[in-house]
């Protein structure tokens, strides 16, 4: 455990203006604050701050950074509040804290929502103060480096997923490789631990095998780039068991397959020798194909510049060669650690010079849900990069697989929201190429341009994702607002009263609706019936229309005394049924008065009605006791209501669902259900459930809609 002192002399040791006085503060506080708490490997819990200052002194950064780090977890685990902490350490320290505190509940939600809830918080947080976000590493590091102490094997999954979905990726976007390094290898060991020991021996066996080999390799570059006359520092190590596990999966090939699983780093003295260097390299050992990557002359997006190169190197091992300067190195392992300096700025950071934060945070905005939010943001972290150009030669970076549509939303949103074409190189290309490094593309718009549904096919990037589906979202919303409209205006019109938004307002509470454009949107999707609505905004409503109409579950469900002609007025019109049994009309072929009908008898349920023609009837085949013979009575004055089902193609243009719903009610149906089963740039496909008296009644509906010129194709549903 680090001592108090050894601690101020560590920081004191990179940072001479470091406030000593809140380090001890700090120190003390927080021992005092944790008390008697013990983690689950037994150890005092006040040595995790404790290790968490320690993995960010090794980082150099500034005092107010390391009293955070001390005293992250004390609002969140001890009586410790947050306005003492402000009076004690400052305003600065304090809104370090309470942003960590708000990210350390991301570990405490199990449910998924929850923790997508929280990630926004984080982006939020790190967004405004980078040293939040480290502070944060350092602690899932040192939690990482201590999760086989939990001993409830879920948790330990569900720390370690997340650790590899969320930590790692944000800690290799702020450049700090080292780190994201470890925090991979530490959750493969809990996600995979077979594969991880399987690759661990396999090393192991090659060290056997080649003893020394990365000291004799390191010595002959030396001496290859020494003879050159550059001066020059040569690392090498070993790929970690996840690189190489990932690699293996990615190629698809077997470990024996891999030849590049040693990395060295040749460090110079300038960006000049960087380019000596890996020409003296080309030029004294075969160069592998494809393998050449100038990260100096266009940085990757945290920062991160250095020459690769893949050569058949000394002994003919096939290895990977990484040249940069010092500073390359520094900024390549510590990231945006590695840029901090220590002049206090009242608070102003670093964090909002990183592009892709602010990109993340334009996803948060539009993003439908907490969970579409994650999600969107796990592509921006995962993939590699693929760098391309505007024609007025401004570097834009994507995810590898981007397409133009991703290009024209890197550059502007509203440039891709119009976006109509791209020229790659001069050259027209289609929307849905992929793009390659360098190209130079030019984006062709339109003012009446619209974001298409199906680009969300080929898009790689969040940001685009995100867009696309907000406007999709906008869109079924307008259609659905349209169709429920129509027909709660005619569920209103039967029962004699007029259809009002001030009608609707006042029931919203009872549906559980923020606002009568989300009632009626529910009800054109079907999510809500429009007799309910109209019976919660007259009560009474449904009591008065039944003194006159059976409802259909009623009519199923009832029978006359005696089964026959004087029977109750409303009886089920079908003959050949033992009197008093249950009777239901199937849900797969939805029979109607007209259609030719059999009976199926189903121990507990009574008799299901199904149609002559109906493909479940396959089902009973080898069980003829079943089948009953029973066929329609003749139709009475006061005809039963029933459910026709009819599926239909339309155009994807605007008040097509309007027009559907008043060629239904012109025809004295009544839309029951509503459901879009597909959705193109053309075309709806569209399954409804329609309220008629027959089959003739469908059959004249049916018609009517075959000939609506926006309706493509309609039939009655089997299924």
């Amino acid at each position: 455990m680090i001592r108090q002192f050894e601690l101020v002399d560590l920081v004191k040791s990179y940072d001479p203006n470091a406030d000593e006085e809140a380090l001890d503060r700090a120190y003390v506080f927080a021992m005092k604050a944790h008390g008697n708490q013990i983690r689950a490997s037994g150890d005092p819990y006040f040595l995790h701050p404790l290790e968490v200052a320690g993995i960010l002194t090794d980082y150099k950064l500034d005092s107010a950074t390391i009293v955070t780090a001390l005293l992250h977890d004390t609002i969140e685990d001890t009586n410790a509040t947050q306005e003492e902490v402000n009076k004690q350490f400052g305003n600065e320290v304090g809104r370090l804290v309470d942003g960590v505190t708000k990210l350390t509940r991301i570990e405490l939600q199990s449910d998924h929502a929850k923790q997508a809830e929280n990630f926004r918080k984080l982006l939020l947080a790190m967004s405004d103060d980078i040293r939040v976000l480290l502070v944060k590493l350092a602690d899932r590091l040192h939690n990482m480096r201590t999760l086989h102490h939990i001993k409830k094997e879920d948790k330990r999954q569900r720390i370690a997923l997340e650790t590899m979905e969320i930590y790692a990726p944000l800690a290799e976007r702020i450049g700090m490789q080292e780190m994201k390094n470890e925090l991979e290898d530490l959750a493969f060991a809990e996600t995979n631990p077979d594969a991880r020991k399987s690759i661990m021996a396999r090393l192991e066996y090659l060290r056997a095998e080649g003893g020394d080999l990365v000291e004799r390799i390191k010595k002959e570059l030396s001496e290859t780039l020494t003879q050159a006359g550059l001066k020059v520092e040569i690392k090498g190590r070993e790929k970690l068991p996840y690189s190489i596990w990932r690699k293996m999966q990615h190629k698809e090939v077997a470990f024996e397959q891999l030849s590049d699983i040693m990395a060295f780093r040749v460090l110079v003295g300038s960006i000049e020798d960087c380019y000596h260097a890996l020409g003296i390299i080309h030029s004294s050992y075969r160069v592998v194909p494809g393998r050449f990557k100038d990260f100096i002359s266009t940085a990757k997006p945290n920062g991160y510049r250095s020459l690769h190169t893949g050569v058949l190197g000394p002994e003919q091992h096939r290895i990977e060669i990484q040249i940069r300067t010092n500073d390359m190195h520094d900024i390549a392992e510590n990231g945006v650690a590695a840029h901090w300096t220590y002049k206090q700025k009242a608070g102003k950071t670093e964090g909002r010079q990183y592009r892709w934060i602010r990109e993340l945070l334009d996803i948060l905005e539009h993003a439908a849900s907490p969970d579409e939010f994650l999600e969107h943001t796990k592509l921006e972290m995962y993939q590699d990069q693929v760098f391309c150009f505007t024609p007025r030669g401004d570097l834009i970076n994507m995810p590898q697989g981007a397409t133009s549509v991703d290009f024209a939303y890197a550059v502007h949103s509203e440039v891709g929201d119009r976006c109509v074409g791209a020229k790659v190189n001069g050259r027209m290309i289609p929307l849905r190429k992929e793009l390659r490094n360098g190209d130079q593309v030019e984006i062709l718009t339109s003012k009446v341009q619209t974001p298409s549904p199906t680009w969300e096919r080929f898009v790689v990037t969040g940001k685009a994702r995100a867009r696309i589906r907000r406007f999709v979202h906008s869109q079924e919303r307008e259609q659905y607002l349209q169709l429920g409209r129509a027909i709660l205006q005619r569920a209103f019109r039967e029962e004699g009263y007029e259809f009002t938004e001030k009608a609707l307002s006042g029931v919203l509470k009872v549906f559980k609706q923020g606002t009568t454009g989300d009632l009626t949107s529910q009800v054109g999707a079907g999510h809500l019936n429009a007799r309910d609505i109209v019976e919660a905004v007259f009560p009474g409503t449904r009591k008065k229309r039944d003194q006159n109409v059976v409802p259909l579950t009623k009519a199923r469900s009832k029978k006359g005394k005696d089964g026959g002609k004087n029977s109750s007025e409303h009886a089920i019109p079908i003959k050949g049924l033992i009197p008093g049994m249950a009777v239901h009309y199937a849900g797969c072929c939805h029979p109607l008065p007209g259609d030719r009908i059999v009976g199926i008898i189903t121990t507990g349920k009574g008799v299901t009605i199904h149609t002559i023609d109906c493909d479940t009837l396959e089902k009973y085949a080898d069980t003829p006791e079943r089948w009953l013979d029973v066929s329609w009575h003749q139709q009475t004055e006061d005809p039963e209501i029933h459910v026709g089902r009819v599926h239909l193609t339309v155009s994807n243009e605007p008040g097509v669902l309007g027009t559907l719903s008043m060629v239904i009610g012109k025809n004295g149906g009544n839309i029951s259900n509503l459901k879009i089963t597909n959705r193109s740039l053309e075309f709806y496909d569209l399954l409804i459930d329609i309220e008629v008296q027959d089959l003739k009644h469908l059959t004249e509906i049916i018609a009517a809609l075959r000939a609506t010129p926006a309706i493509n194709m309609v039939e009655r549903a089997r299924g």
